[in-house]
């Protein structure tokens, strides 16, 4: 394992779902360490579809004792801020992770065009790269989905491969560790401020917590999702520190899962029996059916291993998604 104490670590995105739980990591396993929260946090912007702009929120950091600094990763003059640093460690979790958002451009200069510019920092500090690449970039390729075979169905998979594309580019003439991790279903605690974005799992908690019939697209046991819970994630990020070879890898469980296996799994450790609601999909041609990853080469390079299967992951969950229910949807 990397000793991170006495490092200095950038997290960009780091009031966000991936982000937060990164900060808290370091601060628990090594507080010794110089960790840095870069961040837009929300502004009360939406975008065209009503969604956030910003999924960023102060209560993911409550706790948090290291430095945070409020910036757009697409303004120059904020990235100057971060010069101040000489960072070992740079997790770029920051972007649009919207699939619904369909400007382009806004898409393209947030998760393509500051990437470039997180890269150049990188070079210049001699610092490792980690960054959030998705499963987004598959799109309807068939699975289980492995690297290489990639067929993004939307301007953020899209988005997602150019930056492994060019993170590939770089990684040639690079001697420092540059490493994309492809996250698949991620859920667990300090995603509720992602609001519609937030898994099913905590969506679906929610509602048998207030007492309405699970709503489920028509199909849903046959609806499959490799779902990985936020403890794994951490696991692959920080294994990323040390590659046997830079490159672009799934993190997932590999194994397949569906949403009424959620819902079913939700039940029984809410101790409800109510009866599912099941409604037509009106995502047919921009869904994907089916998602698995293949985790055989993050295993054989990052020597990751996922533990947390959907039963233990939903059992974790279980009391953040009642006290959110208390203090968030209730308040």
């Amino acid at each position: 394992m990397t000793d991170f104490n006495n490092k200095t670590i950038l997290i960009t995105g780091g009031a966000g779902f991936i982000g937060s739980n990164l900060a808290f990591w370091f601060q628990e396993n090594y507080p010794d360490a110089k960790v840095v929260v870069f961040d837009l946090f929300r502004t009360g912007e939406r975008f065209s579809n009503g969604n956030l702009k910003s999924f960023g929120h102060y209560k993911n950091l409550k706790g948090f004792k290291g430095e945070i600094i409020a910036g757009d990763i697409t303004q120059s003059s904020d990235l100057a801020r971060l010069r101040d640093f000489s960072f070992d460690y740079i997790f770029h979790e920051a972007a649009i992770s919207d699939t619904t958002v369909n400007d382009q451009k806004i898409m393209i200069d947030t998760n393509l065009n500051a990437f470039k510019d997180m890269l150049q920092m990188a070079k210049e500090m001699r610092a490792a790269m980690i960054y959030a690449s998705s499963g987004a970039t598959y799109g309807n390729a068939p699975a289980p989905q492995t690297v290489g075979r990639e067929d993004p169905a939307n301007i953020y998979g899209f988005s997602k491969l150019a930056m492994d594309n060019l993170a590939y580019e770089w990684m040639k003439k690079s001697d420092l560790p540059i490493v994309g991790l492809r996250y698949f279903n991620v859920y667990g605690p300090r995603e509720y401020f992602k609001e519609k974005t937030a898994s099913m799992v905590l969506q679906f908690g929610h509602q048998i917590l207030a007492g309405k019939n699970p709503r489920l697209f028509e199909g849903s046991d046959k609806i499959l999702r490799d779902f990985i819970y936020i403890d794994d994630v951490i696991e692959a990020n920080i294994k990323a520190c040390r590659p046997k070879k830079s490159g672009v890898y799934n993190v997932g469980t590999g194994i397949a899962r569906s949403f009424q296996d959620i819902v079913d799994i939700l039940q029984k450790e809410l101790g409800t029996n109510l009866a599912c609601e099941y409604i037509p999909n009106p995502y047919i041609g921009q869904y994907q059916f089916f998602t698995q990853a293949d985790i055989e080469p993050t295993c054989t390079w990052l020597g990751y291993d996922p533990k947390v299967t959907l039963e233990e992951g939903i059992h974790r969950y279980i009391p953040e998604i009642k006290r959110l229910f208390e203090e968030e949807v209730h308040a």
